[in-house]
This record gives structure tokens, C-alpha cells and sequence, in this order.
């Protein structure tokens, strides 16, 4: 199996294995929790239920199976794509989930975007801003962006972009319109942290040689930004983006509550309340899904942004294959045992070098020249090449 085919595996497999343990532990914590939703929902006097008819309604929601019982069933049942019944509405799960997953996976993607977007303007302003002040000023918003609430953020921002300026409607809006109080929402707390790292990737990576190499062949400084800087700054970033996503679900249920909108947030509200698990171990499942299916997406990119990551495998061989018919055996185990591709390169080009002045040095002295040569060879290439 080659290289890249092994790594897709091995993060498919973590994928599939961290979502089976988020719905194992989520299933569980909700079947040993103290409460019945199917009782509080249909034990009410008002409703005029006998007792008998109650333990038939629990049994026809399986509630009164012991917990490993209806943790199997609800396995087997995900499996099948049946989530079941809610307790509080007594409509399937996946027609609630159906209705509901589109507003929010809207949501979810323009708040995304939007504050990558403004993560970027704002690391662009602190790096390169100037006056001075004014690159400080912005360096610190990040700071305050994550500190403030988003239900507040949300009141804030209706009052003064909706009543204030009137520059939004929030009375009746459009399907457009509607999308970009929330969107901003939730971008602003979103942006805050993957800004902060930006910033000081993007001031590690200016300092390195390379960029001023660059610098003094005459390129300016927005090529710089946008074919050096920005690439190799991106990596910290592209981690921190995807774990990100997962603050998109935690958003959601606040800002849908305070803009009113219909979607996976307010769903999730109106199940806490009700104590409705069947719909509550749907949304994490469906949560879970998408963090997952991001965070895969940012491991598969991370061998196309750095080429180290695509090329170590190669890298590798190809030092193995120089250093082992030397005998160079322990400057082999050195290169196998690295934690950089850099150091297999130094490794591989000592070895390369060392064996290639050999064979000239063989053909030129005679037989006892090239053994002594041979010789030779595994000290200038373990010398070289050793990553200590």
C-alpha cells in the first residue's frame, strides 16, 4: 500500500472510530441520567393516563429496557438509519432532523466562511497595518472577540444594525436578508481564536530566511504575503479551523434562539427542555458526524498545504536505499529514526556524496584505494548525517 493510501486509511479509521465512541458515550449518559422523559411527557394527571397505560407507552419507546438493552437497540437502530421516535411531538426523529438540518447547515457554513474571512483581514491589518497604532488596535480585538457572550453579541448587534442604522431587516426578512445578522453572530467569536493564531504564525514565518531571501531579490511584500507567509502559516490555522467546527453546534443553539430561527439549535433547545433523548442522541450523532467529516478534510489537506508532510515517505526510502549497500548501518538507523524530512535529505546527499568520491577515487588509485575509500564512506556520511 502506497504512502498516501495508508494515510487516508489510518485517518478514516479514526474517524470512524471517534464516532463510535462519541455515540457510545453520549447514548450512555443519557440512558443512565436520572429522569424519564416518557414519564414526565405522559404521566401527567392532566392527560387522564392510567398507570398501565403509561408502562405501555414506555415499553413501546423501549424505556424500560435496562440501559445496555437500549443502548443495542439504538446501535443497531443508527446502523438501519432509524433514530426513532420523539417523546415529546411523537414524530420520527430523522422527519425533525430532515426539516431542521438545512437552515442550520446554512448557518453553520456561512458563519464558517465569514469568519475565516475575517480572521484573515484582521491578521493582515496587526502584521502589516500601519500607522503603528492601528496594527496594535487590531492585534488586540481578537482578544475581546472572544470574550464577549453571544447571546449578547446578538442582542447588540440587532439593536444597533436592525432599530439603530435600519441597515437589516429582522421584521419578516428575506431568505438573504435573514442569514446575515446570525451569519456575523456567529463569526465574530469563531474568527477570534484561529486570528490570534494567524497572527503569530505570520510573525514566526517573516522571520525566517527564506522570506528575506526572498525579500532582497526585489519581491514585495503582498507577493510575499499571499506566496510565502501565507502558505506557511496556514498549517497551525488549518488545525485550529477544524476544531472550530465543533463551536458551530454550540453557537447555533444561541443564536437560532435569539434571532428565532427554526434549525438543529432550536431543535436541541426544545429537547433539553423535554427531556426528548431519541432526538437529543440524534443531534449529537449528526454533530459528531460533521466534526468529524471536517477534521478528516483538514488531515487530507495537510500533505497538499506542506509538501514535507506528502514527501516523507520518499524522502525516506530514498535515504535507506543510498546508505544500506555502504553497510552504513547505524547512519541508517539514524535516518529511519528522524523526525524531519531535512535531516533524511542531509542524510541521504552525505551518503550519495560519500559514495560517488569512492568510485571516483577507486577508478583513478587502484583496487586498495577504493577499499580504502569504502572504508571510509560510513564515517563522512554518519558524520553528515546523524540527526544528533
Amino acid at each position: 500500500m502506497s504512502p498516501t493510501l495508508r494515510y487516508v486509511a489510518s485517518r478514516l479509521g479514526q474517524a470512524v472510530l471517534v464516532l463510535f465512541l462519541a455515540f457510545t458515550l453520549a447514548a450512555v449518559l443519557l440512558m443512565i441520567l436520572p429522569g424519564d422523559g416518557v414519564l414526565a411527557r405522559f404521566a401527567n394527571p392532566a392527560l387522564g393516563l392510567s398507570a398501565d397505560q403509561v408502562e405501555a407507552i414506555r415499553a413501546s419507546y423501549g424505556a424500560d429496557a435496562p440501559w445496555f438493552v437500549q443502548y443495542w437497540q439504538s446501535l443497531v437502530g443508527f446502523l438501519q438509519g432509524d433514530f426513532g421516535f420523539s417523546v415529546n411531538s411523537g414524530a420520527a426523529v430523522s422527519t425533525l432532523i430532515t426539516a431542521a438540518l438545512p437552515s442550520t447547515a446554512v448557518l453553520a457554513l456561512c458563519g464558517f466562511v465569514a469568519a475565516i474571512v475575517l480572521a484573515v483581514i484582521v491578521t493582515v491589518l496587526a502584521s502589516y497595518g500601519r500607522p503603528a497604532w492601528l496594527a496594535a488596535a487590531v492585534d488586540s480585538a481578537p482578544s475581546l472577540f472572544v470574550s464577549v457572550p453571544v447571546f449578547w453579541l446578538g442582542i447588540v448587534i440587532i439593536q444597533v444594525l436592525s432599530f439603530q442604522l435600519g441597515w437589516v431587516n429582522v421584521v419578516d426578512p428575506g431568505p438573504i436578508e435573514a442569514l446575515i445578522l446570525p451569519t456575523l453572530t456567529l463569526a465574530i467569536p469563531l474568527s477570534a481564536p484561529l486570528a490570534q493564531v494567524l497572527i503569530r504564525s505570520v510573525a514566526e514565518v517573516r522571520t525566517q530566511s527564506f522570506v528575506h531571501v526572498t525579500r532582497a531579490k526585489g519581491a514585495s511584500e503582498a507577493w510575499l504575503l499571499v506566496n510565502s507567509v501565507i502558505r506557511n502559516a496556514s498549517l497551525p490555522a488549518l488545525t485550529i479551523a477544524g476544531l472550530l467546527f465543533g463551536e458551530l453546534v454550540a453557537g447555533a443553539v444561541v443564536t437560532e434562539t435569539v434571532f428565532g430561527r427554526n434549525g438543529l439549535g432550536s431543535l436541541t433547545a426544545q429537547a433539553v427542555a423535554n427531556r426528548d433523548n431519541p432526538v437529543l442522541l440524534a443531534i449529537v450523532v449528526i454533530a459528531t458526524i460533521g466534526f468529524v467529516v471536517v477534521n478528516l478534510i483538514v488531515d487530507l489537506l495537510y500533505p497538499i498545504v506542506d509538501p514535507r508532510l506528502r514527501h516523507r515517505g520518499r524522502v525516506g526510502r530514498a535515504a535507506r536505499k543510498h546508505l544500506e549497500p555502504a553497510g552504513t548501518a547505524s547512519a541508517a538507523t539514524g535516518t529511519s529514526a528522524g523526525t524531519s524530512p531535512a535531516d533524511s535529505t542531509q542524510t541521504a546527499t552525505a551518503s550519495a556524496s560519500a559514495t560517488t568520491a569512492t568510485t571516483a577515487s577507486a577508478a583513478s588509485s587502484g583496487p586498495s584505494s577504493a577499499a580504502g575509500g569504502t572504508a571510509s564512506a560510513p564515517r563522512t556520511s554518519s558524520t553528515n548525517g546523524d540527526p544528533a
